[in-house]
């Protein structure tokens, strides 16, 4: 029997797992988690409803919990790098590096001071073992759910003590099991967007960071159509919270200057000016070993967002460190900031930091 520690977060994943793996017979803790101290937009501190229910469900599983805090540790190696890339006009992915610095890292740790064989969390992912006792990380079997996304920069020793039950089911599946064993998060909504923004307004949230510093907004002809109150409160391809109307098809953001605090729009969905095939990507975390290493180049699918489907494209490494990815068909709004993330089949390989975007359609166009 193997000791296994549970990263429970309050929902209805992170219950499941914890009742599985006591029905197959392991010796099973509850570790709750708290990185964020503010209330939310209602006044209400949504970590500690989570952990109530955290609570209900042990004790209805009969297994001990315990509560740890990492907010120290979240503020400075996971939000102040969030504020640091917003200023300069990138939009992070803070989900990835929580669950490289915290959640893989500091959390499980303090899981395995417990004593534990294994760490488990409610992921919908998979970890793939080699009889060699290699590990990659795989897709969840619902590809509607899968995380691996978020997953791609835990490295493969953490991984090697990980555990994922419910990356094997599907979403509906895993509320069958809550209501069967009438778990107190059976029907709770699944959370979404950041942790530590929850259901307020961004823009709102973001503000009381970051400074506002008003601006123009221009179309690609260099008109000006608008001010906007900053340029790093937008992002490429966004259409709500600009305030522009007239009549039209609605705006998009489809590029920034930071230098100039200038938000260039452009009207239609379909804009040329949203579309590219390369991107470069630097600081990159593979979770075995990198693809390009013996040739330089490697050809696989990646995603450039979460819930994109696999877009097939070919990866060289550049002679500054960089990945130039080209992908074969043309991407919308890729993002500075983001992660692309690479596939081989179901295994994830890992990602990188896009930092800049190859030349646009329109761009191409007008060449």
């Amino acid at each position: 029997m193997s000791r296994v520690v549970v990263g429970m977060s309050g929902g209805v994943d992170s219950s499941v797992t914890a009742a599985l793996l006591k029905e197959q017979g392991h010796d099973v803790i509850g570790l709750f988690m708290k990185n964020w101290e503010e209330l939310d937009a209602d006044g209400v501190c949504s970590s500690a409803q989570d952990f109530e229910d955290v609570v209900r469900v042990c004790e209805k599983l009969d297994v001990p919990y315990f509560s740890v805090e990492f907010i120290k540790e979240y503020r400075d190696n996971v939000f102040r790098q969030f504020l640091e890339q917003y200023e300069a006009g990138y939009t992070p992915n803070p989900d990835i590096l929580c669950n490289k610095e915290i959640k893989f890292d500091v959390f499980m740790k303090r899981a395995m001071e417990l004593g534990a064989d294994y760490f488990a969390t409610g992921h919908y992912a998979r970890v793939l073992r080699s009889d060699g006792g290699g590990v990659m990380l795989g897709r969840g079997v619902d590809t509607g759910k899968d995380q691996s996304y978020f997953l791609h920069a835990v490295n493969s020793e953490a991984l090697s003590k990980v555990l994922f039950p419910v990356g094997e089911l599907q979403k509906s599946e895993v509320r069958e099991i809550a209501r069967r064993y009438d778990l107190a998060t059976k029907d709770k909504k699944d959370s979404t967007g950041i942790c530590f923004i929850g259901e307020r307004d961004f823009r709102e949230f973001l503000s009381r960071y970051v400074p506002a510093k008003p601006g123009a907004f221009r179309n690609l002809a260099g008109e000006r159509v608008g001010e906007h109150v900053g340029s790093a409160f937008y992002t490429l391809g966004q259409r709500k919270g600009l305030g522009l109307g007239g009549q039209g098809e609605p705006w998009f953001v489809v590029a920034k200057d930071q230098n100039s605090n200038t938000v260039y729009v452009e009207r239609g969905t379909e804009h040329s000016a949203l579309y590219s095939r390369e991107l470069w990507a630097k600081n990159p975390t593979w979770i075995s070993s990198d693809p390009c290493a013996e040739t330089g180049t490697f050809e696989g699918t990646a995603k450039v967002r979460y819930r994109q489907q696999d877009q097939v494209c070919q990866v060289s490494k550049t002679e500054d460190g960089c990945y130039l990815v080209r992908f074969k068909d043309e991407q919308r709004a890729v993002t500075p900031g983001q992660f692309v993330v690479f596939y081989n089949g179901d295994a994830c390989l890992g990602g990188a930091v896009i930092d800049r975007v190859g030349p646009t359609l329109w761009e191409r166009n007008r060449s």
